[in-house]
């Protein structure tokens, strides 16, 4: 379980081409691949109805994967001026947890006490939720697992009604490698160099909210 800083590299498709390309390379600028993992996990954002963790920049995810389920509270970004697009810095809370939107019937935890906060007593329900197929490799660079790369094909589901889909590419970083600049411009680069792939400064929470609102009422 996260509790610190998620720093990652995302990138946007507008289909899955890029993501097959990735698929199938063995290399990744300075880094090697390893074996691909293809997994399905549902992610469902929660807020209360007023929008309270909105309003204060965190989203709250509940993720079920391979029958387990966690809870990740994500704060807002902090970019320096003239920062890399596809660079995410955020902080980041995890803790275990089950399907229900009750923080009260999850095991403690520093992310469940801090969702209970910023909830300030008001339920929680659930705004939408991201089906996704997931292939992760695992990113070797200088003799050292220095993060893993996700490609995720997903399919937006507001309302049990699919509202669009989106083709991402993020690789998430160890703490070590977050703090080598040169590593991660490089693997940056390697990435966007990808034909079909764009630096992506947006959630996919945020793209999913923008499907929600394009979907047609009634």
């Amino acid at each position: 379980m996260a509790d610190g800083d998620e720093v990652e590299l995302k990138l946007a498709a507008s289909d899955p081409g890029p993501l097959d390309d990735l698929a199938g390379r063995a290399t990744l600028g300075p880094a090697h691949l390893g074996r691909a993992r293809v997994t399905d996990e549902l992610d469902r954002y929660l807020d209360t109805p007023d929008g309270r963790l909105s309003a204060a920049r965190w989203a709250c995810r509940l993720r079920t994967r391979d029958g387990r389920t966690i809870v990740s509270l994500k704060g807002p970004r902090g970019d320096a001026p003239g920062h890399d697009p596809a660079l995410h810095r955020r902080p980041e809370r995890e803790g275990p947890a089950d399907d229900r939107p009750d923080p009260a019937a999850w095991p403690p935890s520093p992310a469940r006490d801090l969702l209970v906060e910023l909830a300030a007593g008001a339920p929680l329900a659930e705004r939408l939720a991201l089906a996704q197929q997931r292939t992760e490799r695992s990113v070797v660079a200088h003799g050292a697992r220095v993060g893993t790369l996700s490609l995720d094909r997903v399919t937006v589901v507001h309302r049990d009604r699919p509202a669009g889909h989106l083709f991402v590419v993020e690789l998430e970083l160890s703490t070590e490698a977050a703090a080598d600049e040169a590593l991660v411009a490089s693997l940056s680069a390697a990435l966007a160099s990808v034909d079909g792939l764009t630096p992506d400064p947006t959630s996919k929470l945020e793209h999913a909210l923008q499907l929600v609102a394009g979907m047609p009422t009634g």
